[in-house]
């Protein structure tokens, strides 16, 4: 009679198991909230960065890498981890905030080339975008 329960008991958790959604994870491979989680903190038109700006400081002292999955927003902090998602196409990425703009107006967030990619942006040069933020900063900088 046990047997029969363990039994029963192992199925009914394979079965849970299965059917939860995995997590979703980002490109370091650590679990991250989903986009259904965390409500967007901002949302507008997104561009990305030009090539000429490669090897610059970014507005916390790094230097900016096209390759890198990094961002530029007002106010997020430095450090934030952002999911960025284009809702026309479902594509969505995870990246660093480093950066202070983007500096036209009515866009919300300036991608790496890397993040736009990802994004399909290159064609468009920009397109709607949903932020939404997966991993408070630590204090990464203290020009933040």
């Amino acid at each position: 009679m046990a047997t029969v329960r363990f039994g029963r008991l192992l199925v009914l958790t394979a079965c849970i198991a299965l059917a939860a959604p995995a997590a979703a994870r980002d490109e370091t491979g650590s679990s991250v909230a989903t986009t259904s989680e965390a409500p967007p903190v901002d949302a507008g038109q997104a561009s990305y960065y030009a090539d000429r700006f490669a090897g610059g400081r970014t507005a916390n002292g790094e230097r900016y890498d096209p390759r890198e999955l990094t961002a530029a927003h007002r106010t997020l902090p430095f450090g934030a981890r952002v999911r960025v998602t284009d809702p026309a196409n479902g594509r969505s990425v995870v990246v660093r905030i480093n950066d202070r703009g983007p500096h036209l107006a009515g866009r919300v967030v300036d991608l790496s080339r890397a993040a736009a990619e990802e994004l399909g942006l290159i064609r468009r040069g920009v397109g709607h975008v949903e932020l939404r933020l997966v991993e408070e900063a630590g204090v990464e900088s203290a020009q933040s």
